[in-house]
């Protein structure tokens, strides 16, 4: 049995935070403004697993009113949203995923993103892709006011659970 879920995130860009997209520092005068590090590619693809898990959405999980996860970092996030998915019998296929942004820009950075996905869900190379793209200066990632990403991913049931 098959489950895809679809995974959506948006962050607002604001001084005096760093950018931290798909666990990686990237350089750029801006950060991005949430109660963890507001990483929205991973955050995109908690909601993306916990979707097709039937496991509900990442608020539930890790609330913005809980201090515990004040300032956590997401990759910590999206692995126990791997674990949630392994206690409901499931394992990872794929996750494809897109970070929409027209400033800075991500290609040098997407191979890191990869691997800390892969690395934190104990996934193969070919089982997660990352890309991105702008919006050539339209709505508010084009005007630089914040970025997004959308996720997706195929989960298949598991005859055992670990």
């Amino acid at each position: 049995m098959f489950r895809i879920g679809n995974g959506y995130d948006v962050h607002r860009l604001v001084s005096g935070r760093k950018l931290i997209i798909g666990g990686v520092d990237i350089p750029h005068p801006m950060g991005l403004d949430g109660h963890s590090d507001a990483d929205v590619l991973l955050h995109a693809i908690c909601d993306a697993l916990l979707g097709a898990c039937g496991g509900g959405d990442i608020g539930q999980y890790f609330p913005d009113t809980d201090p515990q996860w004040k300032g956590v970092s997401s990759i910590l996030l999206l692995e126990k949203v791997g674990d949630i998915c392994l206690e409901k019998g499931f394992k990872i296929s794929n996750i494809d995923s897109i970070v929409v942004a027209q400033k800075p820009k991500l290609s040098p950075h997407m191979q890191s993103m990869k691997y800390n996905i892969r690395t934190a869900l104990s996934l193969d190379e070919e089982q997660v892709n990352v890309k991105a793209t702008t919006t050539e200066k339209l709505g508010f990632e084009g005007s630089e006011e914040g970025i997004s990403a959308h996720a997706i991913a195929l989960l298949e049931k598991s005859l055992n659970k670990f």
